[in-house]
């Protein structure tokens, strides 16, 4: 099996996550949902490498020392393989957002509304523990047919 190494990031701009309503790709496993930019490593890539250079090529952001705020392993995530995610805020950043992101729509989501947003039953909470300054965590979020299950977590301070 062909395990995913990808990043998530929410740019923060202390009031804000800056986030992507998916609307742009074909066959798209998250269309219609508003999700955190990112994505998949490339050869040789770090994890800091990966989520600095997704989001430049999503938003057009130049984000400054990322913040890992936890891992998420996604077994069986698309059906066929396991996803390990490493999930970061990006409080520092510069430059213009591009009005052309290739995948959807770039918005700010208020932090006091993420639980409003349109996205994965699974995102509501870890987007939670962001929102609420959570310790660094490892977390495993279970989904079958791209129906939420349950998930377990461990919090280090």
């Amino acid at each position: 099996m062909n395990n995913i190494l990808a990043t998530m990031c929410y740019v923060d701009n202390g009031e804000s996550f800056l986030m992507l309503k998916r609307t742009k790709k074909e066959n798209d496993i998250h269309e219609g949902l508003t999700i955190s930019v990112g994505g998949k490593f490339e050869a040789g890539e770090s994890p800091e490498d990966c989520v600095i250079r997704e989001v430049k090529e999503e938003t057009n952001l130049d984000i400054i020392k990322p913040k890992l705020r936890g891992i998420i392993t996604f077994p069986n995530f698309d059906g066929e393989k396991d996803w390990y995610t490493y999930v970061y805020t990006a409080p520092n950043y510069r430059g213009t957002i591009t009005d052309d992101c290739n995948e959807g729509d770039l918005i700010w989501v208020k932090k006091s509304e993420i639980q409003n947003i349109k996205t994965w039953e699974g995102d509501y909470i870890f987007l939670d523990w962001l929102v609420q300054e959570k310790p660094f965590f490892s977390a495993k979020f279970n989904y079958k047919n791209n129906k939420f299950i349950n998930y377990e977590v461990t919090f280090y301070e």
